[in-house]
């Protein structure tokens, strides 16, 4: 049996219209892994996540799941999965506690035990307070945690996340990604959709970039970072700022009077970025790496994509 956790191997989806979701994606994400899944609106992320979750029939191409076939193993494979889709598609006029139990059930667990483990995964997610609610009276970020738990109780060895922290506020999305991150740590393999890049940075060891229904980069996040042929800084200054010297030897932008943004290639000393700045009349208070790296990277790759297919 594979040791992979997934395995997608040549996965095509056309559709009844002619388009082609996708044309022939293969990935592979081992056991205990936290891997992100990338791709601008309509790249066919959201086509793979289904064909994973059987809500779309792929047209070829094979899925196994802890070397379960889905195809063959249907069963066997989806006990193994846990999913929370970007849509709330729980029943609002359900307590939290009953949802937990209920979903459970569909997975042969017993009352007494769905019971147990209810109450275990609304405690750790911050929910038991509100445990017999209606659902409906949550608010979003507690909706979305409600469904890391629906997803959970049956202690998946996979847990997929399609979008999990859209429209929830840094606070919630922080709590969320210290408890997925926790039960990570202790094996359960991850795989995450997002567009707020600097989750994926800061969370993942692997990652796919997925356009056009084509992967354009598989590879682990450190080696991606690793493909910047520059660094992004921000400067604070030490004094206003109303104009950038022309005797300035780098390409700054101003962000604001009391702020600038320079690129600087990769390899090049910082000292020498503060001499030039010195020698212009530019003061500078402090200098920080800009964040989100890796959108730069996801930018270049998809446009590299797109001049490929044109």
């Amino acid at each position: 049996m594979s040791t992979a956790a997934l395995e997608v191997a040549d996965l095509r989806k056309t559709y009844d219209n002619g388009v082609e979701a996708l044309k022939g994606i293969s990935l592979s994400v081992a056991q205990g892994d936290f891997f992100a899944l990338l791709g601008p609106n309509g790249a066919g992320k959201s086509t793979l996540i289904g064909s994973i979750c059987t809500l779309v029939t792929p047209s070829s191409g094979s899925i196994r799941i802890f070397g379960h076939d889905l195809a063959r193993e249907r069963e066997a494979a989806l006990g193994c999965v846990g999913v929370v889709p970007q849509e709330l598609n729980f029943n609002q006029f359900e307590r939290p506690f009953d949802i937990i139990v209920n979903q459970a059930g569909f997975y042969g667990i017993a009352r007494a035990e769905a019971k147990v483990r209810a109450e275990k995964y609304l405690r750790q997610l911050s929910l038991w307070d509100k445990a017999f609610t209606i659902s409906r009276t949550l608010s979003g970020g507690m909706k979305r945690r409600l469904m890391i738990a629906r997803a959970i109780v049956h202690e998946p060895r996979l847990l997929i996340l399609d979008e999990p922290t859209a429209g929830v506020d840094i606070e919630i999305r922080r709590s969320m990604w210290q408890f997925v991150s926790e039960i990570n740590r202790a094996g359960t393999t991850v795989v995450l959709t997002t567009h707020y890049l600097e989750e994926a940075e800061q969370l993942c060891r692997n990652i796919a970039i997925v356009d056009k229904g084509l992967i354009v980069e598989n590879t682990s996040m450190r080696t991606l970072l690793s493909q910047l042929d520059r660094e992004t800084f921000v400067l604070d200054l030490a004094a206003p700022c109303q104009q950038i010297p022309d005797s300035v030897g780098v390409h700054l932008r101003r962000l604001d009077e009391n702020t600038l943004e320079v690129d600087v290639p990769k390899g090049t000393a910082l000292n020498q970025l503060f001499a030039d700045l010195s020698a212009g009349g530019i003061q500078v208070r402090s200098l920080r790496n800009k964040s989100n790296r890796l959108e730069e990277l996801f930018l270049n790759l998809v446009e590299r994509s797109q001049g490929a297919a044109a």
